[in-house]
């Protein structure tokens, strides 16, 4: 009975575990995206930091990736950006594995 004790508490240490680096790779994922959509818009350096913090933020408004997909859709299309949601979600998916490969090399 140890045995399996000792095999769910392992199993659930390495949840925990997984589940904490995605969501480190994830705040990394839209840190890089609100740095992409901030390039877009020719924002300032102080400005642009300020920005991606609100796109880690706009993350915890719900589940998903939908809540930071339409923030940046609305803040690039209020600046005058031509970008569609389909490009937003290719920057999407090209800054999750720019966050992965950030995230391995700092953990070597």
């Amino acid at each position: 009975m140890t045995n399996f004790n000792d095999r769910e508490k392992a199993f659930e240490s390495k949840f925990a575990r997984d589940e904490e680096m995605l969501f480190k790779i994830t705040a990394r994922r839209n840190r890089l995206l609100g740095e992409w959509a901030a390039e877009k818009m020719g924002l300032t350096a102080e400005e642009t930091d300020s920005y991606a913090k609100e796109v880690v933020a706009a993350d915890f408004e719900e589940a998903g990736d939908e809540d930071v997909i339409r923030k940046l859709l609305g803040d690039l299309t209020s600046a005058g950006i031509d970008i569609d949601d389909a490009g937003i979600r290719t920057a999407l998916t090209d800054k999750m594995v720019e966050a992965r490969r950030q995230f391995i090399e700092q953990a070597d």
